[in-house]
């Protein structure tokens, strides 16, 4: 079975799918590795460190050919990749199929199989898989040094002969795999480190990071959905909780702020207002302002300097560091395919919980329930569900086999 690897082709993207480390892994699974010419080198990778693991370097057509093309970013997350895709083809990607579900509809046009890698369920056997954690805590880390740039004082605290040097003071808004990573990697830097998460059973993860737990007294019982993500929550929640942020941002040089729903707007929790209340020469930086982002001054991929506070709308931080996140995305991709390989075969397993939760699109058809609800599909029925058919055209004929059926039931019960 062929796996190709395609240069990455949206803007910016410098990540690779597959690092040569585990093409050696891929082959024992039974895959020929099919790497572009060039496809790795942004990311630190030269096509000889491909060939010497024994992958083979070809041009993009016989990648795009391949049996199970990987990629970082397809379909939704790629719209203008300009690849195309037929049936018996598995691509393996991040996708952004709840935020655009039409690219999914078009792509089971093609009758090749769509496997989403945000949609990993948060389960324990999936953890080594999930690409979104994996992601997330290389932005988290990026995030901290973005904002340590752009802050016109320094992180630790410092005892100089020149007088006392305050630490900077960090709010965390989010502690799932990226808050979390930059409340780590803040507080190594030095800084006095808070943090706000709507669900309060994370505040023991935030107090081993070092950081202080600041809980808003509102009811959160319902933020977080059976898959472990996040869930929008009312206007008037959002309208307390917008009042609070604003309080503590005002106490803080840096304000990192996480807080995204898979595939809706993001929530706003800081007003412009709010930003006028910060420190000159502040810093926020809005790892949600892809989907419009925390802050209302965020622009994504862009850097917003109002009230003399500096706003970061940051897109793709990973790609800011491709080397580490390649490696750790490759990682997720094998897990995950080694989870369906057999026998050097593809094996699409439809009761198993990961491979359901990911195939997007299968045999032409939407094959998720999500993203049918977002297209205004009937769900799919259920195979265990289905009666069984009695196979005669006359009806009448059926009936009498079938009260046939009955009484030598009964007969054998009694």
């Amino acid at each position: 079975m062929k796996l190709g690897v395609p240069q990455e082709s949206f803007s910016g993207e410098n990540r690779v799918s597959i690092v040569p480390a585990v093409v050696p892994q891929l082959v024992k699974l039974g895959c020929e590795v099919l790497v572009e010419r060039g496809a790795g080198i942004a990311a630190g990778f030269r096509d000889e460190d491909y060939a010497s693991k024994g992958a083979t370097i070809c041009d993009r057509s016989a990648c795009c050919e391949a049996d199970i093309v990987a990629q970082i970013r397809a379909v939704g997350a790629n719209k203008n990749c300009g690849d195309t895709f037929q049936k018996g083809q598995n691509v393996i990607a991040m996708c952004d199929p709840l935020g655009e579900p039409d690219a999914v509809r078009q792509f089971a046009e093609t009758g090749a199989s769509l496997f989403s890698l945000e949609m990993i369920p948060r389960i324990t056997r999936a953890q080594s898989m999930d690409v979104l954690s994996s992601m997330a805590t290389v932005a988290g880390y990026r995030a901290v040094l973005l904002a340590a740039t752009e802050l016109p004082k320094m992180f630790p605290l410092m005892m100089t002969a020149a007088g006392t040097i305050t630490p900077a003071r960090v709010f965390v808004i989010g502690a799932g795999v990226a808050g979390l990573q930059a409340i780590a990697t803040a507080k190594r830097l030095g800084a006095v480190v808070q943090a706000y998460d709507v669900r309060p059973a994370v505040r023991e993860q935030v107090e081993s990071l070092g950081g202080k737990f600041v809980e808003l007294q509102l009811d959160t019982g319902a933020a977080e959905d059976k898959g472990g993500y996040a869930k929008a929550m009312g206007e008037e929640f959002y309208t307390k909780q917008r009042e609070f942020m604003a309080e503590i941002a005002s106490e803080n040089d840096v304000v990192i702020s996480t807080a995204a729903i898979p595939g809706k707007q993001s929530p706003l929790l800081l007003t412009a207002d709010a930003v006028k209340g910060m420190g000159q020469g502040s810093v926020i930086v809005d790892l949600a302002a892809e989907r419009g982002g925390n802050c209302e001054l965020s622009k994504a991929n862009e850097k917003v300097v109002e009230h003399g506070v500096t706003i970061l709308g940051p897109t793709n931080l990973p790609g800011e560091i491709p080397k580490d996140a390649s490696q750790m995305f490759a990682k997720n991709v094998v897990t995950f395919l080694s989870n369906m390989m057999a026998d050097g075969k593809l094996n699409i397993d439809l009761d198993d919980e990961i491979v359901a939760g990911t195939l997007m699109a299968h045999e032409g058809e939407v094959t998720n329930g999500r993203v049918r609800d977002l297209l205004g599909m009937e769900p799919l029925p259920d195979p265990a569900e289905k009666e069984e058919t009695i196979p005669f055209d006359d009806e009448d004929e059926a009936k009498e086999e079938t009260d046939a059926a009955d009484a030598d039931s009964k007969s054998e019960d009694t």
